[in-house]
């Protein structure tokens, strides 16, 4: 075996593509309308006292420098039906929010109606890291959503969703 040396940026994407992920949105209120990001990166679980969770926002985003200060951020878990505006959200132009059915708080997170899962949080940490930033997201509280059903899943540049399977 011999390994590939070649990390070109469009390599590694597709290479880190192998590797299937959740996806969340991160949204809040500014200026009274919402703003958000998706993110595909998003990880839960990384430490139970405190509760944190994180994810890496892109140096290039025009968003995050909008989100990054807010007193709280939803994060909203998405589920397997709403890639459509997990699309949307993700868009650089347009009303990247029409139509989407949104709880806020008064603090200001945002979350998505239908999701499967609803975290409210404020940034803790953020850390350089390449062309991203590491955000550590402080978690004050959640609602679960189990009658959504299964997440909406990133693998291999295309949304999916989780299949069981039988082995008999």
């Amino acid at each position: 075996m011999s390994l590939n040396r070649d990390l070109i940026p469009s390599a590694l994407r597709e290479i880190f593509g192998h590797f299937p992920s959740g996806v969340a949105a991160l949204c809040s209120t500014v200026g009274g309308a919402p703003q958000g990001i998706v993110a595909s990166t998003f990880t839960v679980g990384v430490s139970l006292d405190p509760p944190l969770v994180m994810f890496a926002a892109q140096n290039s985003s025009r968003t995050w420098p909008l989100l990054r200060d807010r007193e709280r951020i939803g994060v909203s878990v998405l589920a397997a039906d709403q890639a459509d505006i997990c699309r949307q959200i993700a868009a650089k132009t347009g009303d990247r929010f029409a139509g989407a059915r949104l709880t806020t708080t008064a603090s200001g997170a945002a979350f998505l109606e239908d999701a499967v899962l609803w975290l409210d949080c404020s940034v803790e940490t953020q850390t350089p890291a390449g062309d991203h930033t590491v955000v550590l997201l402080r978690v004050h509280g959640y609602c679960t959503r189990e009658n959504r059903g299964d997440p909406l899943i990133f693998h291999a540049s295309d949304f999916r969703s989780l299949q069981v399977h039988s082995f008999a």
